[in-house]
Formats: structure tokens, C-alpha cells, sequence
């Protein structure tokens, strides 16, 4: 799916994005569940997959859910389940463990501010802020990298070519023009070619008024994760396997995966593999049109951006 900064343009009909294939409230859907086991340390003990029928109870957004997990009313939601709060704050802990694990290995967390666009209904540009980033999105996303990791684990382990998300370390010389930028802003960083380092260096300067200015440099200093049906290994998520897993009706990739994870489970299937070839040209493929749907989307947001200074001249009404 593209998604623009007034609408999506769905990769498969709307009727299955947001109706059979969507999941709401009190409705059965079909699913393919990734049940991970954890230890009270946050490890992963054991992992199985299956295909399951599902009926979630609860529909929240990200400000809701943040509102349940710190005891507030979230607005717009009059009753709920009396488990979504204790699961909800179980589930949170849970991420919090992951997170601090991934952190620890080496997993990079950069201080880069994502921004939102505000449309009128006309579709133009009446303001900018900074995009959220709180504890009920960080939830999401370990789960999430918790899933990835572990169907690529499964698969690639027992010799089966996958689809990977394939990060790999940034080239030497980008990160000698990157510690030679640091170093003439004060920083000493170290070996930034270690991850651990990295990511230390970015926890040291998560508070320091430059924070932004460095942690985008940083950033722009990373190769661009593309997919691969050759090699393996993220370098921002300190990760050795990770494919994409859980939005097989947004990315091809990820139907991919459910295809290969399908035929594994089925005693009668081909074990999971597929052509090299083709997975090869997926690969290819799926990382030609990621990156013109996100140039699609920048390219938008710079002329709805150039619109709105426009008006603001025409109407000289500047806003500050």
C-alpha cells in the first residue's frame, strides 16, 4: 500500500483491506498467529505458528491506549473489556523488556523527529507538528519485531531461503566522514562501526540540545534497508534474522512470508521453499516500488508544504 499524507492507496481492493481481510471488533477473521513465549527476563523460550480464526473484542487508537495505560479516560471510548487494561499493562512490560534487550545488543534508537501534516477538508496544508512517539506506539513495534524475528528465525534456521530484511552496515567511509562531522561538533563517538557503540553514542547524546542535528546525521550515514533473498542481518535492529511478517494485505513481502510459512506447517507441502529466482526478483522488485511510493509520498508532501507558504503570501498572513 502507498501511503500519501491525504490518503492510501490500498495494494489490494478495498474490499479485502478494509473489510474481510481487516480486523474489527466482535467479527471472526482469519489470521496467522505467531505464539513467543517469554521468561520473566523477556526472553524468547519458545515459538510456534499456526493459522487461527480470531475475534478481537476491542478497537483503541494509539491515544486511547496510552490513556488506559496510565489510568486516564481516553476519549471517545465510553466502556471496555475489564481485561484491556491488566493486558494492555502486561503486554507493555513486556515491550519494555524487549526494547531494553534490543537496546542493549546494539539496537539503534535515533532522537529524529517524524512530522504530521494537518489537511483541512479541502485536502491543504494548515499545520505541522511532530509526530508522537510513546509507549503505545513503541508497544506495537516490539511486538511487531518480535514476530519478524521470529518466523525468519524459523525458517532460516532449518536452511530455507526467505524473503530478509536485509540492513547492512553502513560503508567506512561514511562513517569516517561521519566521526570527522561529530568530531568538529565536540563529540568523540568512538568505533562507530561497532553497533554497540552506536548505539551508546546515541543513548549518551539522547539529551543533549544538539540531539536532532546528530541523531539525523547519524541517520543519513545508514544504508537503506532493501529485501533480500541472498543475505541476512539488520544492523539498526541488532537483529541476525528479520523479514517482514505482519502485513501481508499492505506489503507483498509479507504475503510472501505467509505463503512460505503456510507450505512449511503443511505435512504435505513442499517444506516452505520457493524458486531462488523467484524470490531473487521479489526482492527486487518489492524494494523498486518501497522506495517510489515513499519518493510518491515525500514529493506530495513537499508541494502541499510549498502550497501552504504560498497561501500564507498571498494572504499575508505568515504563521510563526
Amino acid at each position: 500500500s502507498v501511503y500519501f499524507v491525504d490518503r492510501v492507496i490500498p495494494m489490494l481492493p478495498e474490499q479485502l483491506s478494509n473489510g474481510v481481510c481487516s480486523l474489527q471488533p466482535n467479527l471472526d477473521r482469519l489470521a496467522f498467529s505467531a505464539f513467543i513465549t517469554y521468561d520473566e527476563k523477556g526472553r524468547a523460550v519458545s515459538r510456534r505458528f499456526a493459522k487461527t480464526r480470531i475475534r478481537s473484542k476491542l478497537r483503541l487508537t494509539y491515544e486511547q491506549a496510552m490513556a488506559l495505560l496510565t489510568d486516564k479516560k481516553p476519549e471517545g471510548l465510553d466502556s471496555w473489556p475489564e481485561q484491556t487494561v491488566p493486558l494492555l499493562k502486561r503486554t507493555n512490560e513486556l515491550a519494555k523488556q524487549l526494547r531494553a534487550a534490543r537496546l542493549s545488543n546494539g539496537g539503534l534508537e535515533l532522537e529524529s523527529p517524524e512530522t504530521e501534516i494537518q489537511l483541512d477538508k479541502d485536502g491543504r496544508m494548515i499545520g505541522i507538528h511532530t509526530a508522537v512517539n510513546d509507549e503505545s506506539h513503541q508497544l506495537i513495534e516490539a511486538c511487531m519485531v518480535a514476530a519478524n524475528e521470529a518466523v525468519a528465525t524459523e525458517l532460516t534456521v532449518k536452511g530455507i531461503p526467505v524473503l530478509s530484511r536485509l540492513h547492512e552496515i553502513p560503508d567506512e567511509e561514511k562513517l569516517a566522514e561521519l566521526t570527522l562531522a561529530l568530531g568538529e561538533l565536540g563529540f568523540k563517538p568512538g568505533d562507530l562501526s561497532n553497533p554497540k557503540i552506536m548505539a551508546e553514542f546515541l543513548r549518551d547524546t539522547a539529551d543533549h540540545p544538539l540531539r536532532y542535528h546528530v541523531h539525523t546525521m547519524v541517520l543519513r550515514s545508514l544504508k537503506r534497508a532493501v529485501y533480500s533473498a541472498d543475505e541476512h542481518g539488520h544492523f539498526g535492529l541488532a537483529l541476525t534474522y528479520y523479514s517482514h511478517f505482519t502485513s501481508p494485505i499492505r506489503r507483498y513481502p509479507d504475503l510472501v512470508f505467509h505463503r512460505q510459512l503456510a507450505d512449511y506447517l503443511e505435512k504435505h507441502g513442499r517444506g516452505g521453499k520457493l524458486p531462488q529466482e523467484y524470490l531473487q526478483r521479489t526482492a527486487q522488485i518489492a524494494t523498486e516500488r518501497e522506495t517510489v511510493a515513499d519518493e510518491a509520498s515525500r514529493a506530495l508532501i513537499e508541494i502541499k508544504k510549498y502550497r501552504f507558504l504560498q497561501q500564507q503570501l498571498d494572504e499575508k498572513n505568515p504563521v510563526e
